[in-house]
């Protein structure tokens, strides 16, 4: 009995540190610069805000689900990753190739070009060690594998995504072109890391004569320290090339802008769509989409083919190292028997998947 309870103490205090002190890795005493500029639909002259109002988070409610065993604490393990392999230096033409690294870093390949998503190879992500959530599993690329790479993109400030030490790395070996959102170049370049360019939401900028990236709307927040909190814009990408569109939704929770972006873009050739840390719903739903919410952003996209990110590296919420994978092959399926086919991958840490 006292083993039992024991154990149930131990996971309340587990998930009331994720639900109540969660987000707050992320941030830390500092004085960072903070954007300055004019007001607009989504910045009131001091800090950045969503499309629609933000969802309150239900922290009580969240509680008291794991207090009632509702909710409780999924497994995760410390496990090696299966070697793919290096991939090719460059993909030509209309071709696509797109590697699942870990979490929300990805490399597309297309148009000769080799563009990396909200790189992180640091073993935990937040601004101390024994303070932030750690990796469960190692990258499925190890850097000295990368090929040239000519655009990074950065979604926003939280430190799963804007991982300054990688980004250090990948500024000193490739001098690539870097992307941010509006508010985050000074936090990169006063680390020495070069060729950093702002974008506001629709923003675009030609950096190849076949490729066109635009900054897009998303559902989220940001933040570094305790003072900056949506201080700096938060955003996903459109890859526009030749042979089509490509989309990148970094952090989002479900919103209008999906639907918009279809409206400008058209379908998508390919969409990048976080699926994990989605519980407890009550809180994440308002930063997050979960599992079944991705199925609804692919089809609001048009997306040919989707591929799911932000899953089983660290632990930021409190689903399961694999529960948010779980959850959407379930929901595939019952799709698939109602008639539906919808082509949204899951691919294994390292693994590519080619689209001609």
């Amino acid at each position: 009995m006292n083993g039992e309870r024991m154990r149930a103490r131990r996971m309340i205090f587990s998930a009331v540190t994720l639900i109540l002190g969660g987000y707050l890795s992320f941030s830390l005493w500092g004085g960072e610069p903070i954007y300055s500029g004019a007001k607009s639909d989504h910045f009131d002259g001091e800090r950045f805000f969503n499309l629609v109002e933000k969802i309150e988070r239900r922290y009580v409610s969240a509680l008291r689900g794991v207090v009632s065993g509702d909710q409780g604490l999924g497994q995760w393990d410390k496990l090696p990753n299966k070697h793919y392999g290096p991939p090719v230096e460059r993909v030509m033409g209309k071709a696509l190739r797109v590697t699942f690294i870990n979490h929300s870093t990805t490399l597309i390949q297309t148009e000769g070009l080799n563009i990396l998503t909200d790189p992180i190879w640091s073993d935990y992500c937040g601004p101390l060690p024994l303070a932030s959530p750690y990796r469960y599993r190692p990258p499925g690329l190890r850097f000295e594998e990368l090929p040239q790479i000519d655009v990074v993109v950065v979604s926003h400030s939280h430190y799963d995504h804007m991982d300054i030490p990688s980004l250090k790395r990948l500024s000193e070996r490739f001098e690539p072109q870097v992307l941010v959102g509006i508010g985050n170049a000074e936090l990169l370049r006063k680390e020495g890391i070069k060729n950093v360019k702002e974008l506001d939401w629709w923003d675009s900028t030609q950096v190849h004569p076949n490729l066109e990236v635009v900054g897009v709307p998303a559902q989220h927040w940001s933040r570094r320290n305790v003072g900056d909190k949506n201080k700096r814009l938060w955003m996903g990408y459109v890859f526009n090339t030749p042979h089509g569109a490509h989309y990148f939704a970094g952090d989002t929770a479900m919103g209008p802008h999906f639907k918009m972006i279809k409206e400008r873009f058209g379908g998508m050739r390919l969409a990048l769509l976080p699926i994990g840390a989605f519980r407890p719903e009550s809180i994440m739903e308002g930063s997050h989409i979960s599992p079944v919410e991705a199925l609804n952003a692919h089809e609001l996209l048009g997306a040919e083919t989707s591929v799911a990110i932000h899953w089983g590296t660290f632990r930021l919420g409190m689903d399961g190292q694999f529960e948010a994978v779980d959850v959407l092959k379930t929901a595939l399926v019952q799709r698939m028997h109602a008639g539906e086919v919808i082509d949204f991958r899951v691919l294994d840490f390292g693994e590519s998947l080619e689209l001609k």
